[in-house]
């Protein structure tokens, strides 16, 4: 049986680990927080005391962490990953961070004779514990068919975008994309309201022509026309605004190194950060529906 080592629990990590402990490996995982390994554990997974336990014995290491600070610590330091993890391990860090950051532990994992891939998912809570994530895969293509295995029992997507540090650039490229996207949505329903057009009926308008978007169909800012969407339940969760902000914040680090311009990423993350500084930004995302409309 193919032994996990996972460490990160959070709202993602947690019912990552736990669907893989349902499909069959054996997993064991940890985290700062006792609570989120109490949850880990009642799900299947054996209790880890430290990183340096957890991947002692791993056929694969998986980690989802908060930012690139963490994965540098947890997998350079010298009670981390690459100092103790056995020999032909398989390195998979699921954390959305910046793309230099990802390519430098890579490249260290490498030179330490380790296959490492970054391995960033879209999809949220909801569909991390549906095991229906997309990953978006960066590394050598070996590591990419063996993490492919690992990564099917979390997730239905799962691509290969190229070289290391690649999955990061497919992620913050999307979420800046999703991140205006559903700011203009709000800004169209908003208006349309404004001007006299109930939320339906410009939804049902809409969805079908050349304004549609997964914000309106899925994931609709406007309370009504989604039963899902957060927006019919005050705008609890499923995406936060705060990891939405980081989010495009890394976009934004990249941009300005890549030199590309991207005004309205540049813009959002001033809305966002609105949000944020409102002290809104554990609201979902779309509740950015609730600046638009100046009742925040």
């Amino acid at each position: 049986m193919t032994k996990i080592g996972f460490i990160g629990l959070g709202n993602m990590g947690g019912p990552m680990a736990a669907n893989l402990a349902k499909a069959g490996f054996d997993v064991t995982a940890t985290d700062l927080s006792i609570a989120a390994l109490d949850r880990a554990v009642e799900a299947g997974c054996a209790r880890g005391e430290s990183v340096a336990d957890v991947v002692k014995d791993a056929d694969v290491v998986v980690s989802m962490l908060p930012a690139g600070a963490h994965v540098r610590s947890v997998y350079l330091d010298n009670y981390g990953v690459l100092a103790n993890a056995k020999k032909g391990a398989l390195l998979i860090d699921s954390s959305t961070i910046d793309v230099d950051n990802a390519r430098a532990v890579i490249s260290a994992a490498t030179d330490k004779g380790f296959v490492m891939v970054d391995a960033p998912v879209s999809g949220g809570v909801a569909a991390a514990t549906a095991g229906t994530l997309t990953f978006m895969v960066g590394g050598e293509g070996d590591g990419f068919e063996r993490a492919k295995p690992v990564l099917e029992k979390m997730g239905k997507n799962i691509f290969h975008a190229g070289e290391a540090g690649n999955g990061q650039v497919a992620k913050i490229c999307n979420n800046m994309l999703l991140g205006i996207s559903m700011i203009a949505t709000c800004e169209a329903f908003n208006l349309a309201e404004k001007l006299g057009l109930d939320a339906q009926t410009f939804f049902d308008i809409s969805s079908t022509a050349s304004g549609q978007s997964w914000s309106m169909t899925s994931y609709c800012p406007a309370p009504g026309p989604v039963p899902n969407a957060p927006s019919n339940k005050d705008y609890q969760p499923g995406f936060a605004a705060a990891m939405m902000l980081k989010d495009m914040r890394l976009a934004q680090e990249a941009a300005h190194q890549a030199k590309a311009s991207t005004p309205l990423g540049a813009q959002s993350e001033a809305l966002y950060a609105l949000m944020e500084a409102a002290g809104k930004g554990d609201l979902d995302f779309s509740g950015v529906m609730k600046l638009i409309k100046g009742s925040l």
